[in-house]
């Protein structure tokens, strides 16, 4: 008997896990790995601060970057982030996104469900536009010091992940964490119970790396496709998709992570992941 899809896609989180945060060892002694690894960026959110990383942060490394060189940007973060999503677009959010593996895990929990209020995913898309863009940018503009506003207010991923490990081995950290920090953990424990009840809630509502691949679900190479023969519009792939969408009509939304949920809830084997729209037969 084979494996099913979301055996591999479960499969495919934990190995992705474990390779960003290779370096297991430093969560007890507090040290922050700073070899060749961190020359990279992970394609998901992980926190380079985190001692376990081996890879950088994409978000964060596109915030000190362009903010660094005043109006400009890092050709090799961008051209990273673009490649990535032409050619898979979310896929990267459900398959190789250590915090988005963390939230699935949260919401397991058996706590009671909802949906997320619609409007609230257009939080992600500010969130990129002000604090992943136009902060650092303008930092860099005055004094040539990029402000990495998202990593330094909000990302809940980076106290997790680096502020709460370093805290807990470093005294002399304990001792100088102020109101920011008390702010950030309280935002982290707000995304953590929005996770526990709302699927993927920091994905759907906060999330700038998201909304980064998100623009691209509509050209990515790589995304849910629909066999329109087979399609008899019984609704069961809506009911299944925890992102919320109608994937039968919605096959380029940006809020899909092709977590492919809807394949295999489709009686008719009509959607799949593919490179190419086409009919298929079999």
């Amino acid at each position: 008997m084979g494996f099913t899809f979301g055996f591999r896609r479960r499969f495919v989180q934990i190995m992705t896990t474990c390779l960003t945060n290779w370096e297991l060892t430093n969560l007890l002694s507090g040290k922050i790995y700073k070899g060749p690894g961190k020359n990279l960026c992970a394609p998901g959110l992980n926190c380079y601060s985190c001692p376990s990383a081996t890879l950088s942060c994409p978000i964060g490394a596109l915030q000190t970057v362009g903010g660094t060189s005043g109006f400009g940007i890092s050709f090799y973060v961008s051209g990273f982030l673009l490649l990535l999503g032409v050619v898979m677009g979310r896929f990267v959010c459900g398959f190789l996104c250590p915090f988005g593996f963390f939230q699935e895990l949260l919401h397991k929990l058996p706590l009671p469900k909802k949906k997320l209020f619609p409007p609230l995913i257009y939080g992600k898309y500010i969130i990129l536009m002000f604090f992943v863009l136009l902060v650092p940018l303008w930092g860099g503009a005055y004094d040539n010091k990029g402000i990495p506003a998202f990593c330094e207010y909000i990302c809940p991923a980076g106290t997790l992940e680096g502020a709460v490990p370093l805290l807990l081995t470093h005294p002399e950290f304990r001792q100088a964490a102020g109101m920011l920090f008390a702010w950030k953990f309280l935002l982290l424990i707000g995304v953590v119970i929005g996770c526990m009840t709302t699927y993927r809630f920091f994905c759907k509502a906060l999330c700038p790396l998201g909304a980064i691949y998100g623009l691209m679900n509509p050209i990515s190479l790589y995304r849910l496709r629909l066999a329109e023969q087979r399609c008899t519009a019984c609704g069961i792939c809506r009911g299944s998709c925890p992102m919320d969408i109608n994937p039968a009509r919605q096959t380029s939304s940006a809020e899909c992570i092709m977590c492919g949920k809807c394949i295999e809830a489709c009686p008719h084997n009509a959607l799949y992941l593919g490179r190419e729209n086409k009919e298929r037969c079999c």
